[in-house]
C-alpha cells in the first residue's frame, strides 16, 4: 500500500491543532479559574448582605449543606442566630429557570428574597428584580401567614401586567423554601451549632 505523503501531512497539520487548541482551553481554564470563582464569591456575599439580618460573621464560611442545599447562617457577636439563606429554583419560570436567594429569621418568617439569575421578558417578567414594592411584600410573611398564591389563582401576591407566570413561579418557590425551613428547622440549627463548636476548637487548635 503505496503511502501519501500529503495524508500524512494533513493528519500531523490536524494532530497539532487539536493539542495547540486543548492547551489553549486547558490554560484559559487555569487562568480564569480563580477569577470567576473570586468574582462569584464577591457576587454572593453581597447578595446575602441583601437577605440576611444584621450579623457579624462570614455567612460563606460557615455554610452548612442540607439535601444539597448550601445553608448561610448569619450570627450576631455572641454567636447567637439571626438569620438564614439559601438558594432555590423556580423552574417554572417563563423564560426558563429563576435562581431566588431567601433570607429568613429565626423564627422563619421572610426578612428578604433577591432574584439572583432569570431570563424573563425586560418589561414585563423582570418585575421580579426591579419592582421593589413587589419584593418588599415578601418581607415578614411566614409559612402560614399568607396564601401563597398569586391575586390570579386566588392568593395575596400581585402579578404583573402582562406576566402571571414569573411571579407566579417565584411565590410558589419561595413557599417552597419556607416549606423545607420547617421540615429541616431541627436539623438545621443542630448543624449550625454543630458548625461553630468545631470551627471554634479548629481555630483553638490553631492558635495553640
Amino acid at each position: 500500500m503505496k503511502i501519501d505523503r500529503d495524508q500524512i501531512r494533513m493528519v500531523i497539520a490536524l494532530s497539532l491543532v487539536a493539542v495547540i487548541a486543548a492547551a489553549v482551553t486547558g490554560l484559559t481554564d487555569i487562568f480564569t479559574r480563580a477569577p470567576i470563582a473570586s468574582a462569584q464569591k464577591a457576587a454572593l456575599h453581597k447578595a446575602l448582605q441583601q437577605v440576611l439580618p444584621a450579623h457579624s460573621n462570614d455567612a460563606q464560611a460557615e455554610a452548612i449543606t442540607i439535601e444539597k442545599s448550601s445553608i448561610y447562617p448569619a450570627k450576631s457577636d455572641d454567636g447567637s442566630l439571626t438569620g438564614l439563606a439559601w438558594e432555590v429554583i423556580a423552574p417554572d419560570g417563563y423564560s426558563g429557570s429563576i435562581r431566588i436567594l431567601v433570607g429568613l429569621r429565626p423564627d422563619g418568617a421572610v426578612h428578604a428574597i433577591r432574584i439572583t439569575h432569570h431570563r424573563e421578558t425586560p418589561g414585563l417578567g423582570d418585575g421580579i428584580t426591579n419592582n421593589h414594592s413587589w419584593l418588599a411584600s415578601f418581607v415578614g410573611q411566614s409559612l402560614d401567614s399568607i396564601s401563597w398564591k398569586v391575586k390570579k389563582d386566588g392568593g395575596d401576591f400581585d402579578q404583573f401586567t402582562g406576566a402571571t407566570i414569573t411571579p407566579r413561579a417565584v411565590v410558589k418557590a419561595v413557599q417552597q423554601a419556607l416549606e423545607f425551613f420547617h421540615t429541616h428547622h431541627d436539623v438545621m440549627l443542630a448543624n449550625i451549632m454543630k458548625q461553630a463548636t468545631t470551627g471554634n476548637k479548629q481555630t483553638g487548635a490553631g492558635l495553640e
